[in-house]
């Protein structure tokens, strides 16, 4: 399969076989710090929120249950959040001054997610039902807009250039990523999309809001905008890696790890990389794989789909290559990310922080 350039052309280090190592100890400090110092400004921004839209934000983020109880419900990994305290360290600041970005990121990311359930018809989340299936549409869509503004709110109350120059980044984002989100639809009523407009796709969705993540606490401690750049090189290229990862489990990941239905992805009719890389690849098995997703094309309804017809699906994508060439991309596009780094000048405990979140993203049960 000849599909090795880089997202933009560029030329991309030789990714070695097998994954890097990483210190699990170290990345989960890291994400609980995100988690611990964001957590409190955030339930202190939903609070502003009109009933009801701030108790089904609370339910969204895992804080109450569907019945308003306290509940200690999984948040997300928090990865970028913590991201964007390191960054803060990055400009020569205390993580500290990466939370309002922090928490603006963290808003925008949820903000898709409550929008994307719905539009993806999404019934779980995080292991349990999604806003849109426990309080309506409605909601789904006035909290997800609610999020948005207050990302926004948040950072512009600062008052300083700084916080300017950081919500002009997280508006870019925020506008690349409904992109993504807008292709990703888009491409599920076509029967074939290339490797490239996929990646230009996921690159939009995930790329770009990790990249405003790992940049937008350097630029509210100073750093200039050389520095903010790199770093959204990295972002981007880790968010590229992130969502690899994720597509494979779209398809073949655990519901119990994943939250959501076995073969959730195929189940979409979602162009993943898998499914993109497999039918570029040519041979039997991508070749059959295209005449059932040309005549899936067609039908209006997966319900009378049973199991062992998606995992024949996915059977087909791995036989092509499809699983094995995501993978080796998602470990591609973290050398990228990890080449960016090497352009500009951070403290070392920083640099080790990027490097050792980049390899977690890379290695995540899949």
């Amino acid at each position: 399969m000849s599909v090795s350039t880089g997202t933009r052309g560029e030329t991309v280090p030789t990714v070695p076989p097998g994954n890097p190592a990483v210190d699990t100890a170290d990345v989960a400090a890291l994400l609980e710090r995100g988690r611990t110092l964001s957590t409190p400004v955030m339930r202190a921004a939903v609070d502003r929120l009109a009933a009801p839209m701030d108790t089904v934000a609370a339910y969204h983020f895992g804080w109450i249950d569907a019945q308003g109880n306290p509940t200690e419900g999984d948040s997300g990994k928090a990865v970028r959040p913590a991201l964007a305290l390191i960054s803060a360290e990055a400009a020569g600041a205390a993580p500290e001054v990466g939370i309002p970005g922090a928490v603006a990121v963290e808003l925008v990311h949820n903000f898709s997610l409550l929008h994307d359930d719905l539009m993806d018809g999404d019934e779980q989340r995080r292991h349990r039902d999604t806003v849109w299936k426990v309080h309506g549409p409605a909601q789904a869509i006035l909290v997800g807009d609610a999020l948005f503004a207050l990302a926004n709110e948040l950072l512009l109350e600062l008052g300083t250039v700084e916080a300017g120059r950081a919500t002009r980044r997280l508006t870019t984002a925020t506008r690349k990523l409904i992109d993504g989100q807008a292709q990703d639809i888009s491409y599920e009523h076509r029967e074939r999309v290339t490797v490239e407009e996929c990646l230009e796709m996921e690159g939009n969705k995930t790329g770009a809001l990790l990249a405003c993540a790992v940049s937008i606490g350097a630029v509210l401690g100073g750093a200039d905008d050389r520095t903010a750049d790199k770093l959204e090189e990295y972002g981007y290229h880790l968010g590229l890696a992130f969502q690899a990862v994720d597509d494979l489990l779209g398809i073949w990941g655990d519901p119990d790890a994943t939250g959501k239905q076995t073969w959730s992805d195929l189940r979409q009719r979602k162009k993943s990389l898998p499914v993109v890389a497999a039918l570029a690849a040519g041979g039997p098995a991508s070749e059959r794989l295209g005449e059932l997703l040309a005549a899936d094309a067609k039908s209006i309804d997966f319900d009378s789909f049973s199991e062992e017809e998606f995992a024949f699906r996915a059977a087909l994508i791995e036989e092509a290559g499809g699983r094995e060439w995501t993978s080796q991309e998602a470990r591609r596009q973290h050398a990228v990310a990890i080449e960016a780094l090497h352009e500009v000048d951070l403290p070392a405990h920083v640099r080790a922080q990027l490097t050792a979140l980049a390899d977690f993203v890379v290695v995540r049960k899949r």
